[in-house]
């Protein structure tokens, strides 16, 4: 009995998700220890949320972890479709010039003309999203707009992933429980060589987490965020067909506390005229934390919320009941926990007896 025979083998699977988790446990120390005799460190200023030198670009791990994923899988037998190779470049591209950036710190004009480049990319061999299951609205085709909704999907993913690397463990937890929630989309649309690597990704971050955890030893970096941002982008892509659009859709639901935060404070900003280019700590998390709540409890909050409605979307996407009442259901489940996010943040704000110590 072989992984290639049982794919969906509980013991195989579990022994294939540990290997990962191991090889990035082992490899994220490694990091540490390059990071320090090299002075890979992040000095913390007035907008960090750290107190004291740090080594970064830990993500590295993540990123060897992946790349090891994608040729282990292929030597267990399967084989990617062959456009899904212009994606996994790009993937490279962007931990590169991410890995440049946390050592020399590129300019954003260079970073964004990188995750346009890669995101052409990705669409080039993938194809684009060309409809979105809606849930209770049903398959919306997009149309003309389907390339650019498609770059832009994937540009402010990869962005957003990286805005919101901000306290310890937030990205690391987020990245479990995406991955997680898109290997077994993928698993379930019968993409199974991407399947593997989401898994192996999502175990790999669980990994970095051992070392991110309040207090953290080592940060992700751009190396790392930018990256899970770029791969949670595509990866619904490898599906086909039906498949494609509610694989979207599941991503989508999971990744809403960080899309949501995102574009709230973008927002935000824009209405009060800052410049949203500048480096700030105005995001939701970052809120709560300058409100007194300590790292690792909106860390929870936050893989919590994103868990809870990536394992929702999974049940009304693939389970047996009507879309059309469940999903519309859920998309009210998501409105409420938004409101309720931000007004949580404000009765913290205004009451610290609201902070949780």
């Amino acid at each position: 009995m072989t992984i290639v025979e049982t794919p969906t083998s509980v013991a195989l699977w579990g022994a294939w998700a540990g290997m990962a988790f191991l090889a990035s446990v082992a490899a994220t120390y490694g990091a540490i220890l390059f990071a320090r005799t090299f002075g890979v460190l992040d000095v913390p200023n007035d907008r960090s949320s750290h107190v004291r030198p740090t080594p970064r670009g830990g993500g590295i791990s993540i990123v060897l972890v992946g790349i090891a994923a994608v040729f282990a899988a292929i030597a267990f037998g399967y084989v990617p479709r062959t456009h899904a190779s212009w994606a996994a470049i790009g993937a490279v591209i962007v931990a590169a010039v991410s890995s440049l950036d946390d050592v020399v710190t590129l300019s954003a004009k260079v970073r964004l003309a990188a995750h346009v480049s890669v995101a052409m990319l990705a669409v080039a061999g993938l194809g684009p999203i060309e409809s979105i299951d809606a849930g209770p609205l049903g398959i919306v085709p997009l149309g003309v707009v389907a390339w650019p909704f498609t770059v832009v999907w994937i540009v402010g993913m990869t962005n957003a992933f990286n805005f919101m690397d901000g306290i310890d463990g937030i990205a690391g937890i987020t990245g479990v429980a995406a991955l997680g929630v898109i290997a077994a989309a993928l698993l379930i649309s019968g993409e199974q060589f991407c399947a593997l690597v989401a898994a192996a990704l999502a175990a790999a971050s669980a990994g970095f987490l051992v070392w991110n955890w309040q207090p953290a030893r080592i940060f992700m970096g751009d190396v790392g965020s930018a990256f899970l941002g770029y791969v949670i982008a595509v990866l619904p892509l490898t599906a086909a067909g039906e498949a494609r659009a509610w694989s979207f859709s599941v991503t989508a639901c999971v990744m809403w506390p960080f899309l949501f935060d995102t574009s709230f404070t973008m927002i935000r900003r824009i209405a009060k005229r800052e410049n949203i280019f500048e480096a700030h700590r105005s995001h939701l998390y970052q809120r709560l934390v300058i409100a007194g709540w300590p790292h690792c409890v909106v860390t929870l909050l936050y893989g919590a919320l994103s868990a809870a409605a990536g394992g929702a979307a999974l049940a009304v996407y693939c389970g047996p009941g009507e879309k059309t009442v469940s999903g519309a259901y859920l998309a009210c489940a998501i409105a409420i926990a938004a409101v309720g996010l931000v007004m949580l943040v404000r009765c913290v704000e205004a009451k610290p007896a609201c902070a949780v110590s």
